[in-house]
């Protein structure tokens, strides 16, 4: 009969696949399952996929649940009703599951085994580091009839994809069978030290729920120092006459290697034997070391794989707000009376802190807003939506008012979010019969204005940005835009668009100077062709037109038509 076998990196699951239907999913918060397989794990959804074993065929058959974070056979999600079979790995979210034939019952478990630190220290102990412990192993100890093949063994389970506790479960089996042992364990030591983690342990005979306690000392030479310990005969020393100290038993001898891979000590493998007739010497501390080096290379690839699932959740999780970001951002019309109206943005990355918003109010003036929030990212990207919310929630206000709108954000701002938290911000009112545009430019790049007779003007900031102070008043101040005038509204990642540097020369800005000629010199554009060809310039000065951008980009520009 085939089982679902895997672990969420604590508890190790197996389930009987018998014919029938099974909904798996996450405990709910008082630990009742609402699901047939329940895994303690959240980025597992409550009804997260759903087995169904055929009664004749024995076929299973796996279906994803419109889970969170997604349902995977061998490494590639599924959409569908899929077929699995024996051998196949399965993710729900970033547990680790496989089919397989498994005759343990349908429960989980977790390794009961106790471990503590003590401050006592050995003295018949052998310290040697991971170099000399790796070294190659000597002739008499490669002619042993089971070593070659246990090696080749352990070396298989680099490529098999196997839940992490039976990968290591299996190691301690393979490890057994060439040296001697009463108990074996790995152990995962926490970055301070403090505390010991038993995350496999093999006693062979006996249950698992003795309990192991660690010397401080031998710890902190695996884990610091990256020594491998042979320990001789504890019991000579006269300490351990009287109290237990290194572990609770009679052992004779006792060896811990570092599981040491890429610089860092993931964890210690130990074992340890009380019977008189095996003594551990140097050569058992190195085919342990050997056995150790292996299961390193396969704990790294576990990390690598954990690594490499945050990353596809974290990029979801992006995709996901870049999608929302970008829904927020309303679709101008392209012509309000005789007013032409172009919108772009460009991010740097998924998401950003770039906005801007065209609405026409109730009396039919044209409101438009450009802002730009500091910082980059997520936290950038949730402070423009909150910016652009509250704006929108003043638009439809009785006695709508520029300076005031800005006032009211800016100290909704400064109250739930920190100082260094600030935007610059545009924003202008347009009439559409007589082309005056009222505005407020909140610390903003200054717009600029081109005149039929290609002169530029700028509207320079008439008060500080937004968020940054409890206090703050902004001047609103009026200019008049004639028929074939055009204003651009922009944030400084044009300006600022930059012409890398190299040992010779120092980068370059595309700054406001060349952007004041284009389009001075582009008066005769619609706003959509102005844009498209300043976007064309900025890539032909950046010398790389899908070269990443260092800041977002956002432009709006609007034109008063000829009658």
């Amino acid at each position: 009969m085939l089982s679902l076998v895997g672990t969420d990196g604590k508890i190790y699951y197996t389930w009987a696949l018998e014919p029938g239907s099974y909904v798996i999913g996450r405990l709910t918060q008082g630990g009742h399952p609402n699901c047939n397989f329940a895994i303690d794990n959240k980025t597992v959804s409550r009804k997260h996929a759903q087995v169904d074993v055929d009664e004749r065929s024995g076929d299973c058959f796996l279906t994803d649940l419109g889970s969170h974070n997604g349902t995977m056979v061998n490494g590639r999600k599924i959409t569908d009703r899929v077929q699995v079979v024996e051998g196949d790995m399965l993710m729900f979210g970033q547990a680790e599951f496989r089919i397989a034939h498994e005759t343990e019952p349908a429960t989980p478990k977790e390794v009961s085994t106790k471990t503590r630190l003590t401050d006592d220290a050995i003295q018949n102990s052998i310290f040697l580091s991971i170099d000399d412990a790796l070294k190659p192993l000597p002739t008499k100890v490669t002619e042993m009839p089971e070593l070659v093949p246990t090696l080749f063994d352990m070396a298989k389970m680099l490529a098999l994809p196997e839940p992490k506790d039976v990968m290591l479960e299996k190691s301690l089996g393979m490890i057994a069978k060439i040296i001697p042992a009463e108990r074996l364990a790995v152990f995962f030591v926490s970055e301070d030290q403090n505390e010991v983690i038993a995350v496999a342990v093999l006693i062979p005979g006996k249950g698992d729920s003795e309990e192991f306690t660690l010397s401080r000392t031998i710890v902190r030479e695996i884990m610091t120092n990256k020594n491998s310990v042979l320990i001789c005969d504890p019991l000579t020393d006269p300490r351990f006459a009287q109290q237990k100290s290194i572990i609770l038993s009679e052992l004779k001898s006792a060896i811990a290697v570092p599981l040491f891979d890429e610089g860092r000590v993931l964890g210690i493998l130990y074992v340890d034997t009380s019977s008189p007739l095996h003594r551990y010497d140097d050569d058992h501390l190195r085919v342990l070391a050997t056995f150790g080096n292996i299961i390193a290379s396969r704990l790294l690839n576990y990390e690598l794989l954990s690594e490499r699932q945050e990353k596809q959740l974290m990029e979801r999780e992006l995709e996901r707000a870049s999608s929302i970001q970008k829904n927020l951002l309303v679709e101008p019309p392209s012509k309000v009376g005789n007013f032409e109206i172009c919108a772009f943005q460009e991010q740097s990355r998924s998401v950003g802190g770039d906005l801007y918003d065209v609405k026409t109010l109730p009396d039919g003036r044209l409101l438009f807003v450009v802002a730009d929030v500091s910082g980059k990212g997520m936290g950038a990207a949730l402070l423009m939506s909150n910016i652009l919310a509250s704006l929108r929630i003043l638009y439809d206000s009785d006695r709508f008012s520029l300076a005031e709108t800005v006032k009211r954000v800016s100290l909704q701002m400064n109250d739930f979010n920190p100082t260094s938290d600030f935007a610059t911000m545009f924003i202008g009112l347009i009439d559409p019969g007589s082309g005056t545009i009222q505005y407020v430019n909140a610390g903003h790049n200054p717009p600029m204005i081109v005149r039929n007779d290609k002169r530029v003007e700028e509207l320079d900031p008439t008060g500080f940005m937004i968020g940054a102070f409890d206090f703050g008043d902004w001047t609103e101040k009026s200019v008049e835009l004639s028929e074939g005038e055009c204003i651009l509204v922009f944030t400084d990642g044009v300006t600022e668009a930059q012409l890398p540097g190299d040992p010779e020369h120092e980068a370059v800005q595309y700054g406001e100077e060349r952007l004041s000629r284009f389009i001075a010199n582009s008066i005769e554009k619609s706003p959509g062709e102005l844009i498209e060809a300043l976007m064309t310039d900025i890539d032909c000065f950046i010398n790389d037109d899908e070269a990443p951008r260092s800041d977002d980009i956002t432009m709006l520009a609007i034109k008063r038509a000829k009658s």
